[in-house]
């Protein structure tokens, strides 16, 4: 009779977000999250097979956290709603991005928000490449913003990085670059939950046109 397992799945999940987010990427290692979890790295091999182990731990909990609530109503707003819930669980996690932009996941936690999505996107009547094209044209935009909200310097994370970004950009020659000057000022006082919004609207209303 096996002997019965010391951690949960969820619970691996968590220590191994824990560590990217204290420590980054670099920090995602099987030494490191036994010490997290308070056992032995060999433990750990029991439950993850490699880096790769490791990584989709980290991508099925960012992706356990995209919750949304379904009240109905048409095809854009479902997709709005879900659209807005990915991004919120990808940006609160800006060190896990990459993997999320780049690992290709076949679990559970992270095809469930991209089902439903699908699902939204196909009410307004989409299949096949339409829907493909759809999907991609959504999911790309949230993930591309947070990307761009937090690695772009016209995005910085507080006041004081935003208005020095600001200032360094408006030392630019006002006739060569002056609307990546006019942005600059703009970004100084934007907000990122708005901008999100109004981008996404834009997204949705080509699609709607598209139709």
């Amino acid at each position: 009779m096996p002997a019965p397992r010391k951690f949960t799945r969820a619970q691996l999940q968590t220590a191994a977000l824990a560590l990217v987010d204290e420590q980054g990427l670099a920090g995602l290692t099987m030494r490191n999250l036994a010490a997290e979890l308070g056992t032995g790295a060999m433990t750990i091999y029991n439950y993850v097979d490699g880096r790769e182990g490791l990584e989709e731990l980290v991508t099925e909990a960012v992706m356990t956290e995209t919750r949304w609530t379904d009240a109905g109503g048409d095809w854009e707003a479902r997709v709005f709603a879900i659209a807005e819930a990915m991004w919120r669980a990808v940006r609160a996690h800006p060190h896990a991005i990459p993997l999320i932009l780049t690992r290709r996941s076949f679990d559970i936690p992270t095809l469930t928000p991209a089902e439903a999505l699908l699902q939204a996107l196909a009410d307004s009547g989409r299949s096949g490449l339409d829907l493909l094209v759809a999907f991609r044209a959504v999911s790309g935009f949230v993930t591309g913003f947070a990307q761009a909200e937090l690695t772009n310097p016209l995005s910085a994370p507080t006041d004081g990085d935003r208005a020095a970004a600001t200032e360094r950009v408006a030392q630019l020659p006002a006739d060569r670059f002056p609307r990546l000057i006019e942005i600059a000022h703009a970004a100084a006082t934007g907000d990122p939950e708005i901008e999100f919004r109004d981008g996404l609207r834009i997204v949705l209303a080509g699609l709607r046109a598209k139709l």
